[in-house]
């Protein structure tokens, strides 16, 4: 009896309130269109919220670490990344294939940086730590948070700068029974798509990817296999900080500003998706943002953006009452 009224009452609190607003919409207007609008745009914000949370997961789920400065890694993506359309002349004249080339060069050269920044803090920071208690590398993430949010206001300023919209990332590609899908949404969706499917092919497939599985389940006996524990984890580190790399190019482009404080908001937001979806569950990870950017969506056009982070952990707290380990919970080695 628990497990169903877990399993159906946690379907009975996802969609009420897109069911309510849709029979709302149906009844004042006679179509669904408003909601169905509302999706498309909370997808398109939950697959940026989506990469940032799968860094989360990744790295808890290797060293149980909930590595707080993964908000601010994001945000230096998002810097490089606009620092990088400014030197290769990126404007709004620019022509479609120069457009196209900039930016898929931007979006490999924030990968690289934000997942080698990734795999310095893990070296420098984390690792000595390795075998102290928990919560001293809890408190240094924190301490490597404050660090590079000072890093972004020498590099950039204090205040918000204006990211020139390249893509024009408002206009409507096209329409399907009234559902518009601008170029921002495809472009989301698009990136983050593919690097989902890598990334999960990568852990799945390859030789390191089973490393890392195997590291997870049990690190000791993972190292009497012959694997090496502490480069299995840097590569944890680096995969989480491309997939950052990438969100925060999206995110400037989609919202056509960036600012220090970005990855604080960012940062906090994945993290309660990667909670909401089962914190070490990549599936976990993706369903989190989607539905986190979804919530955020409706409750800003309905209720008013200033009730929206009460609505998001509202769901996150309903959830946890139904399901502690998540949507799609994994047990943990301290659980287990």
């Amino acid at each position: 009896m628990r497990e169903f009224l877990s399993k159906y009452g946690l379907i009975a609190v996802l969609i009420a309130v897109p069911a309510y607003h849709g029979i709302s919409d149906l009844a004042s207007d006679g179509d669904l269109t408003r909601l169905g609008n509302n999706l498309i745009a909370g997808v398109s914000n939950g697959a940026i919220w989506a990469l940032i949370a799968l860094g989360y997961t990744l790295v808890y789920g290797i060293i149980e670490l909930i590595n707080f400065a993964h908000g601010e890694i994001f945000m230096i993506g998002s810097f490089v990344a606009f620092g990088l359309w400014g030197t290769l002349g990126l404007a709004l004249t620019t022509g479609p294939l120069g457009l196209v080339g900039g930016l898929f060069v931007s979006l490999l050269v924030a990968m690289v940086a934000s997942g080698t920044l990734n795999v310095m803090i893990e070296r420098v920071a984390y690792r000595p730590l390795r075998g102290a208690p928990k919560l001293a590398p809890l408190i240094t993430a924190v301490g490597v948070s404050f660090i590079l949010q000072n890093v972004g206001i020498l590099w950039l300023g204090g205040s918000q700068k204006g990211v020139p919209d390249l893509l024009r990332q408002g206009d409507v590609v096209f329409s399907v029974v009234g559902l518009n899908f601008s170029r921002g949404d495809l472009m989301a969706v698009g990136v983050t798509i593919p690097l989902v499917i890598l990334l999960t092919a990568f852990i799945n497939r390859s030789r390191l990817g089973k490393a890392m599985r195997a590291t997870a389940q049990d690190p000791e006996a993972a190292r009497l296999m012959g694997i090496n524990v502490d480069t299995t984890i840097s590569l944890t580190f680096l995969l989480g900080g491309l997939l950052a790399g990438a969100a925060g190019l999206i995110y400037a482009l989609y919202q056509t500003q960036v600012w220090f404080f970005q990855g604080f908001t960012a940062g906090l937001i994945a993290f309660t998706a990667a909670v909401m979806g089962g914190i070490g569950n990549l599936k976990g990870a993706v369903i989190g943002g989607l539905i986190i950017g979804v919530i955020q969506q409706v409750s800003d056009d309905r209720i008013g953006n200033e009730w929206t982070p009460a609505v998001v952990f509202a769901y996150l707290v309903v959830i946890m009452i139904f399901r502690p380990q998540g949507l799609i919970g994994e047990e943990t080695r301290e659980a287990g």
